[in-house]
């Protein structure tokens, strides 16, 4: 399956991520009826089951996932056709020779001819995700189990893959590239400059949080070069953050972490002979220090590779192919946009000359069909709609299958079109499952592992045939969540749509006290993101959504809208309007969607809280100052105070450049109207944030003294972005906010 890492759109990542691996006994229940923050935080009978780790293999005809057994991962083996399954790795297998217990897989691939199986284990954290670990190899015929990178540290090995012909392994420690002979287990060192400041074969800490950029190296089709980026971050200043608790005395954690206004890491790709020897440098034109290059993928023949690279704002996109034995790059194809450009994550390779290319530039984002000299260019998708994705290419039925929403911005469908352009797309989903369906598509796309879940639906995940989308088995039913949430006392969460005074039409759900009476007004507690990183209104299962369910328990409408610029899919102008004027357009939007709502004869307009993490922190401030007769008390998580403060490749991307337009990025801020407070006002933030870093409420602290505002502050110690460190945290800082809320803003109806 295919997982992005994402920004904090609020807490629902994280507490998703928690509510699914509680582990341990249920607490007591008096009342099955009645949420509590035990139930949510203590409890496993809130979270979900999940389909552990599948693998297509033989070409669809199979497949394999992790399962446990007696407390130890197996990887088992099942025919899609008729579920037969067996194991395929065994505990006994996975067991190390003098180790007393069996490997825990965190993640494992298998060699293309199925013969050997890599297995990453004892992860390590960097920065956001567990990318840094041991690898072992598996020989499936004697069953030999060997530990790769003798010699190099522990949990230091990082993106380890078969090369081609599954004689090698390539991995980075270090900030190292190597290659391992399989056979001999010879290690050959490609690059040795690699420094905490000079990174081979991986990322910097901007590249990794705003491009996804993790694994840093490719190896070319034919296996005899490694194609890989080279970050030189040793002009980004380090942000320092300090540790008080853990030590006697203190200590600073620096960040390499690159403000607005300040330059880039310098970047570069390079191959190298995956035997070892030079490396050819790139020479795609551009100072180094003013681009990003964000994407590379090598053409089939390996003759060449493709590179994205997006300008300093970010507005222009240039794709370069580039011949790995010259470094001679010529540009092919150029997209661009008056506000900005995402990366093209959905592009790959149709047959050997055309690649597929997702644009905004008709007003829609649709997919080409791109030849790789780029002076031919194919429109597949047609009409006032959205590609969210693109899931699969059928090369045997020249098809494109994809994810969109032409009627509903909340909900996601699958569809398939012709990839010669002249056909209607065939929606594949069927029209009675209204809601979110996610697919992983088998390699030959007869079979699929699909998941389907709505807002007041936990996730199911079966196996279904394709194109007829027919149940061949279920996977996962969630039946134990599913009984617990019947026993709850709780009313369906419900979709609507808001249009304010400014002729904007919003989408958004509320969730009601159980025991609603329309007769009765109730206090309103609204959850915000709306920044372009995050919907917060989808027709999707939500874990999270448990501690808002809970707080509808204690007699509070729970409502969230999303404004302009959110990710939806409703055309480019409504993603890219809030292009420099982040803090202004999207906060006008939720207040104006407020004014609306006020309006409904049940809602107490006197009694109106607003919370949200992250940029949900920021919008929280945002309005509770330039809003003050609107919002009566808000709670802002892990907020930036001053666009200033926060990384550039995010905020110039959706704001410019600062030497280009200084005061939009001031009058977004929410630090220059923290004057005009007037409602109560709870800050959480973490001091170990290094994303959004504690300086920001710092910073906010010493404007609201300046004008003699009383406010309340909670820092967790040592916690990053997600405040979820240590024993109790998370429960903790939820906890916090519902007595806050409860303590500020009277709830039930009246």
């Amino acid at each position: 399956m295919r997982f992005k890492n994402v920004k904090m759109a609020g807490a629902s990542l994280l507490l998703a991520i928690i509510l699914t691996g509680i582990s341990g006994a249920a607490q007591e229940v008096t009342d099955s009826s009645k949420l509590s923050m035990d139930r949510i935080f203590l409890s496993s009978e809130l979270g979900g089951d999940h389909f552990n780790q599948p693998r297509w293999i033989d070409g669809g005809e199979s497949y394999t996932t992790l399962e446990l057994a007696g407390g130890a991962m197996e990887i088992v083996k099942y025919n899609t056709a008729t579920g037969l399954s067996s194991v395929l790795v065994s505990k006994t297998q996975l067991t190390p020779k003098d180790a007393d217990s069996p490997l825990w897989i965190a993640n494992y691939e298998w060699s293309h001819n199925r013969k050997m199986l890599l297995i990453f284990t004892n992860t390590r954290r960097v920065w956001r995700l567990n990318t840094r670990g041991d690898y072992w190899l598996l020989d499936m015929d004697s069953g030999k189990l060997t530990k790769l990178g003798k010699g190099l540290p522990a949990s230091s090995l990082m993106f380890a893959k078969f090369s081609p012909d599954d004689s090698h392994v390539a991995y980075v420690s270090k900030h190292n590239l190597y290659v391992e002979n399989l056979n001999s287990g010879k290690i050959v060192q490609l690059t040795s400059d690699g420094t905490d400041d000079l990174i081979n074969g991986t990322f910097d800490w901007a590249y990794e949080e705003e491009f996804f950029c993790r694994d840093g190296f490719r190896w070319s089709p034919d296996g005899k070069t490694i194609a890989y980026w080279q970050i030189d971050a040793s002009e980004i200043r380090d942000f320092l953050m300090i540790n008080n608790t853990d030590s006697l005395y203190s200590f600073t954690i620096p960040v390499e972490y690159p403000k607005v206004g300040e330059a880039p890491s310098s970047a570069r790709i390079g191959t190298v002979p995956a035997t070892g020897g030079k490396t050819v440098w790139m020479k795609i034109p551009g100072d180094p220090y003013q681009h990003y290059l964000v994407r590379m993928h090598w053409t089939p023949d390996s003759d060449g590779f493709l590179v994205q690279q997006l300008n300093r704002k970010q507005n222009t996109n240039m794709l370069w192919y580039c011949k790995p034995k010259t470094g001679l790059a010529a540009n092919i194809y150029t997209d661009r946009d008056e506000a900005w450009l995402d990366v093209v994550d959905d592009w790959q390779w149709v047959g050997d000359k055309y690649f597929t290319w997702l644009t905004e530039k008709d007003g829609w984002r649709h997919l080409y069909l791109i030849s790789k000299t780029g002076d031919e260019e194919q429109l597949i998708t047609h009409g006032d709609y959205d590609v969210v994705s693109i899931e699969a290419i059928a090369t045997a039925t020249n098809e494109a299958w994809f994810i969109a929403s032409p009627h509903n911005p909340t909900q996601r469908y699958l569809y398939r079109v012709a990839m010669d352009g002249n056909g209607k797309p065939q929606r594949i989903t069927p029209i009675d499952q209204p809601g979110t369906h996610k697919y992983t598509i088998a390699p030959d796309a007869n079979f699929a592992f699909h998941t389907f879940s709505s807002i007041n639906t936990p996730a199911v995940t079966e196996l279904i045939s394709l194109p007829d989308h027919k149940v061949v088995r279920t996977l996962v039913d969630n039946a134990r969540l599913k009984t617990a949430l019947e026993k709850l006392n709780l009313q369906p969460i419900e979709f609507f749509s808001v249009t304010t005074a400014d002729s904007v039409t919003m989408e958004g759900f509320i969730i009601k006290p159980p025991d609603f009476d329309a007769a009765k007004k109730y206090p309103v507690l609204f959850h915000v993101y709306g920044e372009p990183w995050g919907q917060t209104a989808t027709d999707q299962w939500d874990a999270a959504s448990m501690w808002h369910r809970l707080m509808a328990q204690e007699g509070y409408l729970v409502i969230s809208v999303d404004n302009r610029g959110t990710p939806a899919p409703k055309g480019r102008e409504w993603r890219k309007s809030i292009y420099r004027k982040i803090g202004i357009i999207n906060s006008r939007d939720q207040a104006m969607a407020a004014r609306e709502i006020m309006k409904w004869p049940f809602v107490d307009s006197s009694r109106t809280a607003v919370w949200g993490w992250s940029g949900g922190g920021s919008m929280t401030l945002n309005l509770l100052f330039r809003y003050p007769e609107i919002y009566q008390t808000g709670m802002a998580v892990a907020p930036v105070s001053n666009q200033l403060f926060y990384d550039n490749i995010y905020q110039e991307r959706y704001m410019g450049l600062k030497t280009e337009n200084l005061d939009d990025f001031i009058k977004g801020s929410p630090l220059t109207y923290a004057k005009n407070l007037e409602g109560d006002l709870l800050i959480v933030h973490g001091t170990a944030d290094d994303n959004v870093h504690y300086q920001n409420t710092e910073a906010l602290i010493n404007e609201l003294v300046k004008h003699n505002k009383m406010f309340q502050v909670m820092p967790y110690p040592n916690r990053s972005h997600g405040i979820y460190e240590g024993i109790n945290t998370y429960r903790h800082v939820f906890s916090l906010l519902r007595n806050y809320l409860l303590d500020h803003l009277e709830p039930g109806g009246r």
